[in-house]
C-alpha cells in the first residue's frame, strides 16, 4: 500500500510524522508515543533522561566537528488536540489518523491532524536519525507532555534534566516568522448549581443545533472574530425565552479549553401555542448572525426540529434564566490589542465549553494576555460575573508569558541564517498563543530561546492542515542554524 506521504520532501520528517499519526497521543494519554520515542532512542543507543511527570530528554552527542559546541535544546510537545466532526466515528484512543493531500496541504479526514506539534516532534526525531558525521552541536531533544490542556508537562518539568541554555522551540505555526514572545494564560472552570424539575405536561420536545463554524485555536485565530457556537446558541435561546414558553432539558457545546467552539446543541420542551413564536425567534436571530458573520462563517448552519427524544427532567425556570444570563454575560473574543506591537492581541477570552457535570452546569473560559496584570484582572472579572449568577469559578495558577529579548544571541544567529537562505529578513514577532517557552524560561535560569516552524492552519479543529512546501523550508533552516551553532 502506497504511503500518503511518499515523495514528500523532506522524506526524513514525513516518515517520522506519518508514524506519529498512527500512535494515539491525546493530552494526558501520551504513554504510547513516549514508549515509541524511548524505543527509538534505545535502538540508537542514545541516553534518555526522564522526570516524574513523563517529560523525556533524548541526548545526541555533537557530531561533524560540533562535539565541543554548547548544547542546544530542541523542544516540542508530544500531545495533540483531539477534535473531530460530529459525524466522524474516529476513536482517538485507538485509531490511526487518515491522511490525505489536498492542493499542497496535508490534512486528516474529519479530525485534527496533530501537526501541532507533531511536525516539531518529527523534526526532533529526524535530527536524532541523521548520520553520525552531520555537523550538529550536542542536542537535548526535550519532549514534553500535556501541553494542550494547560502546559502541564512544562509546569512540572524538572529543570535538572536539561544542561543546555539555548533552546529552539518548534511549535510556531507561520513559516517566515521567528517568535520571541508569547502570551500567558489561565482557565476558569465555572460551576453553576442548577435545579431540575419534571417536564411540563403537554409540551412538545425540540432540538436546536448550531454547526458548521470554523472553530480553531483560541490564541492563534481569536483575532479573526470567528463565530462561537456557544455564543450563538445562547443568543438564540435568550431570544426564544423572550417570546415563548420553554423548558430547557440540556445545553452543551465546545470541548477543549483552547479551541473556539464549532458546535453547540440544546434540547427543550415548548408549549404548543409557543412553537410558532419559537420558530420565528430562531429564524430571526439566525438571520442576524448570518448577516454579521456570513463572510467569515459561510458554512454556519442552524437547525430547529421536533424531537422524538423525551428527556425526563428540565431546568427550573430560575436555573435556566441563570444559565442563559451567565452565558450571555461572559466575554468572548479580543478584549484588548497591544499598544506597543501593531496588530498583536494583548488580552482575550475564549468561552470554550458548556456541559452538564452531575448536578451542575460546567462552563470553561480560557483567558490569555501578554500582560500578567491584565490577565489577572480579566480572570477576576469572570469570577465576579460567575458569582453574580450564583456560580463558583475555580481558577488554577496562570502560566507565565514569554517576554521578548531582542538582544538574544540565538535570535541573532537564526535571523542571520534565515536571511542568507531566503534573501530577505524574517518577521520577528510575539504571538498571542501560549508556548512552553515562558514556563521553561522561568524554570531554567538563563535560557535563551526562539521558536519557529512550518505553516499550520486550522489547529485545534478538523480543518487543521500543514503546508507541505513550508516543512521543507523549515527543515532546511533548522539544519543550517544547528550547523552554525555547532561552530561556536
Amino acid at each position: 500500500m502506497t504511503s500518503v506521504v511518499e515523495g514528500l520532501k523532506p522524506e526524513i520528517i514525513w516518515k517520522h510524522f506519518e508514524t506519529l499519526t498512527k500512535i494515539p497521543r491525546p493530552s494526558k494519554h501520551e504513554g504510547k508515543v513516549l514508549a515509541y520515542i524511548k524505543k527509538f532512542a534505545n535502538e540508537r543507543h542514545f541516553e534518555i533522561r526522564e522526570d516524574a511527570t513523563g517529560n523525556i530528554v533524548v541526548l545526541r552527542p555533537g557530531s561533524g566537528g560540533g562535539k565541543n559546541a554548547p548544547t542546544i535544546i530542541i523542544q516540542s510537545h508530544v500531545d495533540m488536540v483531539c477534535e473531530k466532526n460530529r459525524d466522524s466515528q474516529h476513536d482517538f484512543m485507538n485509531d490511526p489518523l487518515k491522511l490525505y493531500v489536498d492542493n499542497g496541504w496535508l490534512k486528516a479526514e474529519g479530525t485534527t491532524l496533530g501537526a501541532d506539534n507533531g511536525i516539531g516532534v518529527a523534526a526532533a526525531m529526524a535530527l536524532l536519525d541523521l548520520p553520525e558525521n552531520t555537523p550538529l552541536p550536542p542536542l537535548e531533544c526535550l519532549f514534553t507532555v500535556d501541553e494542550e490542556t494547560g502546559l502541564t508537562g512544562a509546569f512540572a518539568l524538572n529543570g535538572e534534566i536539561l544542561k543546555g541554555r539555548t533552546m529552539l522551540n518548534l511549535d510556531t505555526e507561520d513559516w517566515g516568522e521567528i517568535c520571541i514572545g508569547c502570551a500567558g494564560g489561565g482557565d476558569s472552570s465555572i460551576n453553576l448549581p442548577v435545579n431540575y424539575v419534571e417536564p411540563p405536561k403537554d409540551y412538545l420536545s425540540f432540538q436546536l443545533s448550531v454547526e458548521g463554524l470554523k472553530g480553531g485555536h483560541s490564541g492563534v485565530d481569536i483575532h479573526e472574530e470567528r463565530g462561537n457556537a456557544i455564543v450563538f446558541i445562547s443568543s438564540i435561546i435568550d431570544n426564544i425565552l423572550e417570546n415563548a414558553k420553554i423548558s430547557i432539558s440540556s445545553l452543551e457545546g465546545g470541548d477543549k479549553h483552547n479551541a473556539i467552539p464549532r458546535e453547540a446543541f440544546a434540547q427543550f420542551y415548548i408549549h404548543p401555542e409557543s412553537v410558532s413564536d419559537a420558530q420565528n425567534s430562531v429564524a430571526n436571530v439566525a438571520s442576524a448572525l448570518r448577516n454579521e458573520f456570513g463572510t467569515m462563517e459561510p458554512n454556519f448552519d442552524v437547525k430547529f426540529t421536533g424531537s422524538s427524544e423525551l428527556p425526563d427532567e428540565c431546568l427550573s425556570d430560575s436555573s435556566q434564566m441563570e444559565l442563559i444570563g451567565l452565558l450571555r454575560t461572559l466575554p468572548h473574543g479580543v478584549l484588548k490589542y497591544s499598544h506597543d506591537v501593531q496588530g498583536l492581541v494583548e488580552t482575550s477570552n475564549n468561552l470554550a465549553s458548556v456541559k452538564k457535570i452531575n448536578d451542575k452546569i460546567n462552563i470553561v473560559c480560557s483567558t490569555r494576555s501578554s500582560i500578567s496584570e491584565a490577565l489577572e484582572s480579566q480572570r477576576k472579572r469572570i469570577k465576579i460575573m460567575s458569582e453574580a449568577f450564583g456560580a463558583v469559578a475555580e481558577q488554577d495558577e496562570a502560566y507565565p508569558g514569554w517576554a521578548p529579548n531582542i538582544n538574544s544571541p540565538v535570535l541573532e544567529t537564526t535571523t542571520k541564517i534565515y536571511t542568507e537562505l531566503l534573501g530577505k529578513d524574517p518577521h520577528i514577532c510575539a504571538i498571542h498563543a501560549g508556548l512552553e517557552c515562558g514556563v521553561i524560561g522561568e524554570k531554567v535560569e538563563g535560557m535563551d530561546m526562539v521558536s519557529f516552524g512550518p505553516t499550520i492552519k486550522g489547529p485545534h479543529s478538523p480543518d487543521e492542515r500543514v503546508e507541505i512546501s513550508s516543512v521543507d523550508k523549515f527543515w532546511d533552516l533548522l539544519l543550517k542554524v544547528l550547523n552554525e551553532l555547532s561552530k561556536k
